[in-house]
C-alpha cells in the first residue's frame, strides 16, 4: 500500500540504489576524464546536442510519434553515460594541464571519407562497416568518425583546408611540443618532474 511503512523502507532503499549509482558514474567519468588529460595535449570531440538527442518521442495528439518505447530506452541510455558532463570535465581539466578541447560540427563524420572526402551514407554498408563508393577506402566505421573528428578539429587550429587525417596527427604532434614550451605551462602528457627544454617540433 501506498505511504505504509513498507512502502517507505523500499523507497528508501530505492533512493540509495539511485545514489550509488550517481556517486559510481562521477567516479567513472572523473577518473577517465582525467586519464585523458594526464596523456593528452590535444582533445577533439563533437558538439553533440545531447538535449536534442534525448527529446521525448511522444510528440502530441494531432502528430503522435513512432517508436516512442524504443526512443525512450535511447534517451535514457544516452542521458545514463553523461556525455555533457564528460565534456565539461575535460574541458576544465584541459585548461587546468595547459591542453586545448576543441568542439567540432558532428555532422557526416561518420560517412564521409578520410581519404578522398567523398560524403554519402552510402559509405555506412553496415553499423560498424565503412566503405568509400569512390576510392574504395574501408576501415571500421567507429575509426573512420575519429579520424574526421580529429581532422576538423586541426583545421579548425590552422585554418587548413584539407579532409587529410594524417596532417591531424602531425599538428596535434606540433601544438603537444608548444604547450610544453616556456609560453605556456606543461600540458597534460609530458614530463613534469623533470625540467628540459622542449624537443623541437618539425614546422
Amino acid at each position: 500500500m501506498k505511504h505504509s511503512a513498507n512502502w517507505k523502507k523500499a523507497k528508501t532503499k530505492v533512493q540509495k540504489l539511485h545514489t550509488r549509482i550517481t556517486r559510481v558514474r562521477q567516479n567513472f567519468l572523473h577518473q577517465s576524464s582525467t586519464a585523458i588529460c594526464k596523456n593528452h595535449a590535444v582533445v577533439v570531440m563533437e558538439d553533440l546536442q545531447v538535449k536534442n538527442m534525448s527529446r521525448s518521442a511522444k510528440g502530441t495528439v494531432d502528430q503522435p510519434g513512432k517508436r516512442i518505447r524504443q526512443k525512450s530506452g535511447l534517451n535514457k541510455a544516452i542521458l545514463d553515460q553523461g556525455w555533457a558532463e564528460f565534456r565539461r570535465q575535460l574541458g576544465y581539466k584541459l585548461a587546468w594541464a595547459g591542453g586545448q578541447l576543441i568542439v567540432v560540427p558532428p555532422h557526416h563524420t561518420s560517412c564521409t571519407c578520410p581519404e578522398c572526402g567523398h560524403v554519402a551514407k552510402e559509405n555506412r554498408p553496415g553499423r560498424a562497416c565503412f566503405r568509400c563508393q569512390v576510392c574504395g577506402y574501408e576501415n571500421h566505421a567507429d575509426v573512420v568518425g575519429a579520424m574526421n573528428i580529429l581532422a576538423r578539429g586541426m583545421k579548425m587550429i590552422e585554418g587548413q583546408d584539407t579532409v587529410d587525417a594524417s596532417t591531424g596527427r602531425e599538428t596535434v604532434a606540433r601544438i603537444a611540443c608548444r604547450v610544453n614550451g616556456a609560453t605556456r605551462p606543461s600540458a597534460a602528457g609530458t614530463h613534469r618532474s623533470v625540467q628540459e627544454d622542449p624537443l623541437p617540433c618539425a614546422a
